[in-house]
């Protein structure tokens, strides 16, 4: 095992011009497939963001709905309907709309996510909101979410400074009663919290009774899949019944098959393997090529021919690790940047750091295996001249 790995070390940095190409390519592979990967689980993390932020159990939507920021609204009475059955312990009503805010700063407007609920109960997990609840049930008061991009004003910063901070949404002028983290998201690049009796003040053509999620707590021993049944059973078909967990899955599955960006983010993943495996397979290729003479002379010395395939996979493994440390440091570098610049949940996890790293290694035995067919052309007789 150490002679076959010396003899490719050997092999590989015999020519450092080739050696340095090689790497280059590996490592920039190793970066696009952490990028596209990196931005996939982002969009994944933060559609699914707001889910995770909602207290509840259960959910009740219109079957129409597909995407949070489009979901279409059914009666409320439903969630009353609902409240009556076994097991359920109380309900709550969500509103949610794209409004355009206006940039107290330089009065520009851009798109961002209201969510609105009765303040008499607290729906979402977030603490600031639980401690803002009373500042809420007073008119066109707003929570804004401090990690929206900037684009949308230094509303964060000004507040926690001790500034008034009011602007206008939708027209309507609102002042900003606390902040809350929740974070940009492929959907929208900012979010802000309200009451219901603001929402409808805001949303004018929106009505109390049209709700978007009913939001459903269990007793503490209550099955949810029963619950679910009797929901089914008993409710209308203007609405139908939910775990949580489904609700955010519903809102992953829409962005892996019904948007594009989850198709181009595959893509790039598909195309960064293909780049490297064909620079890996170019410099294996030319190796192998130059040193033939010497392949078929460790022939002759009767080495067999899987130990000259063995000096090959070894080749390829050397340059998988050496291209995909510079290329995972480069990435985690990029992560940071993208982070701080959009606000969307870029981070560098072991389990993605371990899947690239397999992925390379696969992408340059890849490359090994096809450049190792020339190694059949390898015969003693090639030293005779």
């Amino acid at each position: 095992m150490i002679l076959l790995l010396t003899f490719a070390l050997l092999q590989i940095v015999r020519n450092k011009t080739r050696l340095l190409v090689a790497l280059a390519g590996i490592g920039f592979s190793v970066i696009l497939i952490f990028l596209q990967l990196g931005f996939m689980n982002a969009l994944y993390e933060a559609a699914m963001a707001p889910h995770k932020s909602i207290k509840a159990d259960l959910v009740l939507l219109n079957p129409q709905s597909k995407v949070l920021f489009a979901l279409e609204s059914f009666p409320r009475e439903r969630i009353y309907q609902a409240q009556r059955v076994k097991g359920v312990k109380s309900v709550a009503s969500l509103y949610v709309g794209l409004g355009q805010w206006k940039n107290p700063d330089n009065h520009t407007k851009r798109s961002l996510l209201v969510y609105a609920f009765d303040p008499a109960q607290s729906v979402f997990k977030f603490p600031e909101i639980v401690n803002n609840l009373n500042d809420l049930k007073m008119t066109n008061r707003i929570l804004f979410d401090k990690l929206s991009r900037r684009e949308f004003g230094a509303i964060a910063k000004n507040f926690n400074q001790g500034y008034q901070v009011s602007t206008e949404l939708e027209g309507v002028r609102v002042e900003v009663a606390g902040l809350f983290s929740l974070g940009a998201s492929f959907a929208a690049d900012g979010n802000v919290i309200t009451s219901d009796s603001t929402f409808l003040h805001i949303f004018k053509g929106r009505s109390i009774n049209k709700i978007n999620v009913g939001l459903i707590t269990l007793e503490p021993n209550a099955n949810p899949q029963a619950v679910i049944k009797t929901l089914t059973k008993i409710l209308p078909n203007d609405v139908k019944a939910m775990t949580l967990e489904d609700f955010a899955l519903s809102e992953k599955h829409y962005w892996e098959t019904s948007a594009a960006i989850g198709f181009i983010f595959g893509l790039g993943v598909i195309m960064g393997f293909m780049v490297g495996a064909i620079i890996v397979y170019q410099i294996l290729y030319a190796d192998v090529s130059d040193h033939l003479a010497e392949y078929a002379t460790l022939k002759a010395m009767v080495y067999p021919h899987s130990f000259l395939l063995n000096v090959v996979f070894q080749e390829s493994l050397i340059l998988a690790v050496l291209g995909y440390i510079p290329g995972f440091l480069i990435s985690e570098l990029m992560y940071d940047l993208t982070r701080r610049d959009t606000n969307l949940p870029v981070f560098m996890t072991p389990s993605l750091a371990l899947f690239v790293l397999v992925l390379t290694i696969a992408m340059c035995f890849l490359a090994g295996t096809i450049a190792m067919r020339k190694l059949q052309s390898a015969d003693p007789a090639d030293i005779c001249f």
